[in-house]
């Protein structure tokens, strides 16, 4: 794996967790933080024990404040440094969008730039009461790809990713919430137990069924002629040649609680 202090990751029963660790910079993200981030959501993807998967920063005041703008000068200095800067962010970007296992980011304080993109990556957002999103290309100058746009415009739709962009201003998480960019917004003391409620639930559940249904969704934003219906069909039948079906329904004709593995 890639080594870096300013990526952390964390297994705690069937929960992985990625820490972005560069509180003096608002957990800004670096090139190496961004091949780091690749290594452990390979690793996690690769470990059946893990079943959903928390995105988080350190520090308690920012969740990712975007790219690290000190470091664009060795990072991104001009288009041929700029393009391989954005290869490498972009592979980040597409194991956690890719990524096979449920997936949620846990929004504490900024998220801003890239981090906000990062968050869009994400099944779910959860976020505290007291965080603040924005996207800055605008003021900066920078050019932003179709792929991060069109992952923005799937969640908030065209109209409110138009306002973030135009107006590159800060917005608070009840504005947030009414765009449909997070979930939920709860105060900052009951963050981490929103989430691990959350987590608990992903956790007690088949994950063949979710995994199906993570696929179908992805499948649905994409344009048609891309679509792979036929495996949506797959996945949808795997879930009946199952074991934990079998064990689903004898759950509930006994009045307790399954208990899934996944095959």
């Amino acid at each position: 794996m890639t080594q870096t202090d300013k990526m952390l990751s964390r297994r705690e029963g069937g929960v992985g967790t990625v820490i972005f660790n560069n509180p003096e910079r608002h957990n800004a993200v670096s090139l190496d933080m961004w091949a780091a981030t690749k290594d452990i959501l390979d690793d996690f993807a690769a470990d059946d024990d893990i079943r959903v998967v928390v995105l988080a920063g350190a520090g308690g005041k920012a969740f990712v404040s975007g790219a690290d703008i000190s470091r664009f000068g060795s990072e991104r200095a001009n288009l041929e440094a700029a393009r391989a800067y954005g290869a490498k962010s972009d592979a980040a970007y597409a194991s956690i969008y890719e990524f096979s296992k449920p997936t949620i980011a846990m929004i504490r304080g900024y998220c801003i730039g890239g981090g906000l993109g990062l968050a869009t990556c994400c099944d779910l957002r959860i976020a505290s009461d007291n965080s603040r999103f924005a996207v800055p290309a605008a003021k900066l100058g920078l050019g932003y790809g179709y792929t991060g746009l069109k992952r923005l415009v799937d969640i908030v739709g065209p109209s409110f990713a138009k306002e973030i962009f135009y107006t590159a201003r800060q917005f608070d998480a009840q504005e947030a919430l009414a765009m449909g960019l997070i979930n939920r917004a709860v105060p900052s003391a009951e963050l981490e137990s929103a989430v691990k409620a959350i987590t608990d639930m992903i956790c007690a559940n088949a994950p063949l069924t979710i995994k199906a249904v993570k696929f179908t969704v992805g499948e649905i934003l994409k344009d048609e002629s891309r679509r792979n219906v036929a495996r949506t069909v797959e996945m949808v039948e795997q879930c009946f040649s199952s074991r934990d079906y079998n064990e689903g329904r004898a759950a509930f004709m006994e009045k307790r609680k399954p208990v899934f593995t996944g095959t």
